[in-house]
């Protein structure tokens, strides 16, 4: 075996007057990190192959293991840390591109943490949720400049034509996460949580499941480079069209599908021969132009007579404010906004770590533009990447966003440990992975129920906030920046966001 210079990441430790030698461990592993010698009746851990899941932990009978990251450091360097040290050996010893998941780790400022949300006091009191009424409702989709209502015999008629809109009873929705990429059971979680809580969950680029139709009305639909699974049936399906131009954890490029994840069940979805890789390209062949997009948009909008609103998916980056702008004109009745610590399930390091910007500066960027432009009410802006709690959530409408997506929140509530290693397909938690005996892990019943325990948490949150704040409407947040205060951050942050320091 070839000599590597690669310490293990993770210890495994275990207590052998604990262990009772009962193998769930070595069971319980997918990357065989733990086993057993019915010789010597001795379970053994291999540190080399741990990838810090926490499963054997979790589920040790008698407590008697623990893994922890590896103390053993390198000589200490500003510029040569070892993390940087650690990718080197990695590629010397592969010739490989560096792969992880689930969102950018690296320490870029967190705004959230550096925005504060303002409070009522006396002059303009606080409203108690649990007493008087608080509207979450939120409608995604392009709204009319005005309403021409008229009155005949004490009743009111709308005259005005309204566009097709998205009702979400809390303006979190999750993520694209698609099939492929994720189990059928966590799919299958997702969509009928987003059902029986009246929000909505994205398919991805991986088409929808043939057992998954019965909950379209709930469902969003994506239409990505690739056109994995997408027919007219799929359009029809869906309660909207998103088109996926690029995603926050990687912008600029293509999505991958390992073979090895390429199921039966996922080649039927995806329309792609069975246990190959399905690579979708960097652009869409078709989209080299705003003029394009248009096309697209309105072709997709034809195909569904115009029943369904249509979205359009960008990566948060430098000039998301002038293509936002494009994309409106273009006939987008919602823009996605994916920021540089969105999650996926495989993503090159070196694009993860250093291509995008944060959501809440594209939010704030993107906001102003349009309201400059005069065209904020043509559209909806969802936001993404990295959101965390409810907190998060108000604070991004505040800034201007509609709704957010929720996609890593979303998988830890499911299990998600976080341990950036979907790509293999040998989740331990039955999430990322396309093994049955994996996916079995993963009851989509519970799954669901965690899920919707989420949303219900946020729910109350979010209303305590609003009423702490003085306001009983989720619309009456959305854009109003002036409830919203920086703590250390520079001016030209501060300006960007759109946002007082606190103090004044």
């Amino acid at each position: 075996m070839r000599f590597s210079y690669l310490e293990p990441e993770f210890l495994v430790e275990r207590d052998m007057e604990r262990c009772i030698r009962c193998q769930v461990c070595v069971r319980q592993c997918a990357f065989n990190v733990h086993t057993y010698d019915a010789e010597s009746d001795v379970v053994s851990s291999d540190s080399n192959k741990c990838v810090g899941c926490l499963r054997c932990v979790t589920f040790c009978p008698t407590d008697a293991l623990i893994v922890r990251q590896n103390p053993t450091t390198f000589k200490e360097n500003a510029n040569w840390t070892g993390r940087v040290i650690k990718n080197i050996y990695k590629q010397a010893e592969t010739g490989g591109v560096l792969l992880t998941g689930m969102g950018n780790d690296r320490p870029y400022p967190i705004y959230w943490d550096h925005i504060v949300l303002n409070a009522s006091q006396v002059t303009n009191p606080s409203i108690d949720p649990l007493r008087e009424p608080m509207e979450l409702k939120t409608y995604l989709g392009r709204k009319p400049e005005s309403l021409d209502i008229s009155e005949k015999d004490g009743k009111l008629t709308l005259n005005t034509k309204l566009a097709p809109q998205l009702e979400v009873r809390l303006p979190v929705l999750f993520s694209a996460l698609s099939y492929g990429a994720i189990s059928f059971n966590a799919s299958k979680a997702l969509a009928s949580a987003a059902y029986e809580f009246g929000t909505y969950y994205n398919t991805g680029e991986g088409g929808l499941h043939r057992d998954l139709y019965r909950y379209g009305e709930r469902t969003i639909v994506q239409c990505a480079s690739g056109r994995f699974g997408v027919h007219k049936d799929y359009l029809q399906a869906g309660a909207a069209i998103e088109i996926k131009i690029g995603q926050g954890a990687k912008p600029g490029i293509g999505g991958h599908l390992p073979g090895e994840k390429v199921s039966r069940e996922v080649s039927m979805t995806r329309m792609i021969p069975e246990g190959t890789d399905a690579l979708s390209p960097a652009p869409h062949h078709d989209i080299y132009s705003i003029e394009d997009l248009r096309q697209l948009i309105f072709a997709l909008k034809e195909a569904t007579r115009y029943e369904k609103p249509v979205s359009v998916k960008i990566a948060a980056v430098h000039n998301s404010a002038a293509i936002a702008s494009g994309m409106v004109r273009a006939g987008a009745d919602i823009i996605a906004l994916d920021g540089i610590r969105g999650g996926t399930g495989a993503a090159p390091t070196t694009i993860r770590d250093n291509v995008g910007i944060p959501i809440e500066l594209a939010i704030a960027s993107v906001d102003q533009r349009l309201r400059e432009e005069g065209i904020r009410q043509q559209v909806s802006i969802l936001a993404a990447g990295g959101f965390r709690s409810s907190s998060d959530v108000v604070k991004a409408i505040a800034l201007g966003a509609d709704a957010v997506y929720i996609g890593t929140a979303a998988l830890v509530a499911m299990g998600c440990h976080l341990c950036q290693i979907c790509y293999t397909g040998k989740c331990n938690w039955g999430i990322a992975t396309q093994d049955p005996y994996l996916e079995k892990r993963l009851n989509p019943e519970i799954a669901k129920e965690r899920l919707m325990n989420l949303l219900r948490a946020w729910e109350h949150e979010i209303k305590e906030m609003l009423g702490g704040m003085g306001i009983n409407s989720i619309e009456s947040l959305r854009g109003n920046r002036l409830h919203l205060r920086g703590v250390g951050l520079t001016d030209s942050e501060l300006e960007i966001l759109g946002i007082l320091p606190a103090g004044r």
